[in-house]
């Protein structure tokens, strides 16, 4: 078949999902790989990448999510997508000279518009759907802050994808058919990283800007333990703590090596944590998914949830005591979900085109 693949830019946990299955999905099919922002800079070394427009949230200084500012900033973005304007236009002549028979989509907007213009079928493949698409236990807050989260991902998505394939550490029960939940997709080059234990505490914060405020580094200072940083506009060594450039094959090696995480709350990093049997302290960004994630991880045992407010050097210490503790609960059965994710894929690509 000819799919088209289109890649939601923000962080570099769609990409790190993407590089899993493309070179299975590649070995027999045609692929048309379109992906904006993060995800672009991750993958243009290695595909051919149209580049797209990436769709940002805004977070203020405390790390919450700004709404006025995220709207007055995307308002572009908001308009191109819903006039069909010139970005929507490039993407809808990239899929018309591909013509591809789906269009899969990882929480990719501009993909979802164009294919949803040109009549062609949508697989959406991304862990937000645990939110939109399965049933998990939530406080009535968290419940209505879901369906207000779960309106907007439709709306930005141009309505729900014809299939949907969940990747996710925890497997909440899906609402309806058509909609597959796998485990944890890993990439190759996780896949065969061996992992050992050294003394370093790997930091990595999707938006470094928001997220390492001047408490967060007084506390990872004050820690005295060797600390690797990505994710920070910085790079060298300024006393314990390493700033290391963005890089795919330098951030495995490092996570693979490391002590423990300190990290945002993004599925990615967390299935490949758990996959190195790495123990988390999870400071979610302003979302419900991060939220669930931070609080799954402590469900299961194997690491802590902090807030912007809350972080300090005796956090990070008893986080660290706790090493032998997080160790031992990690899962036995923790299975990388790669080749559930492509078989459905191809099988609701399958069941998609004989339809048409």
């Amino acid at each position: 078949m000819r799919i088209a693949y289109g890649i939601h830019g923000y962080g570099r946990g769609h990409s790190s999902r993407a590089l899993a299955v493309l070179p299975e999905l590649a070995r027999r099919h045609e692929l048309l790989v379109l992906a904006g922002g993060d995800a672009w800079g991750a993958l243009q070394a290695d595909w051919p990448v149209v580049r797209i427009p990436v769709f940002k949230y805004h977070l203020g200084r405390t790390g919450r999510i700004a709404p006025a500012w995220t709207l007055l900033r995307a308002a572009p973005s908001l308009i191109d997508l819903a006039l069909a304007g010139p970005a929507v236009e490039v993407v809808r002549e990239a899929l018309e000279n591909f013509a591809p028979d789906v269009v899969v989509s990882d929480s990719e907007a501009w993909t979802h518009k164009a294919a949803r213009r040109l009549g062609i079928p949508r697989i959406g493949f991304d862990h937000f759907g645990v939110l939109v698409y399965c049933d998990w236990p939530m406080s009535g807050a968290e419940r209505l802050r879901c369906r207000m989260e779960a309106a907007v991902y439709h709306h930005m998505m141009s309505g729900p994808a014809d299939r949907v394939v969940i990747a996710s550490f925890y497997a909440p029960p899906p609402r309806r058919e058509g909609i597959c939940v796998v485990g944890p997709v890993l990439r190759e080059l996780v896949a065969r990283t061996r992992p050992s234990r050294g003394e370093k505490l790997l930091v990595y914060f999707s938006n470094g800007p928001v997220h390492f405020t001047p408490r967060v580094e007084a506390a990872l200072r004050a820690l005295g333990e060797p600390v690797v940083v990505y994710g920070v506009a910085r790079e060298g060594v300024a006393g314990r703590l390493d700033f290391r450039p963005p890089g795919n094959a330098g951030f495995v090696a490092d996570l693979a090596a490391c002590r423990a995480v300190f990290a945002t709350a993004g599925n990615q990093l967390v299935c490949e944590a758990i996959h190195f049997r790495k123990p988390l302290l999870l400071l979610p960004e302003d979302s419900l998914e991060q939220r669930l994630n931070a609080a799954a991880i402590e469900r299961m045992g194997i690491g802590l949830r902090t807030g912007p407010d809350k972080v300090s050097a005796e956090q990070l210490r008893a986080f660290l005591d706790g090493e032998p503790r997080f160790t031992a609960r990690m899962p036995p059965d923790f299975t990388d979900g790669r080749a559930a994710a492509v078989e459905a894929i191809e099988r609701f690509a399958a069941e998609l085109t004989a339809c048409r």
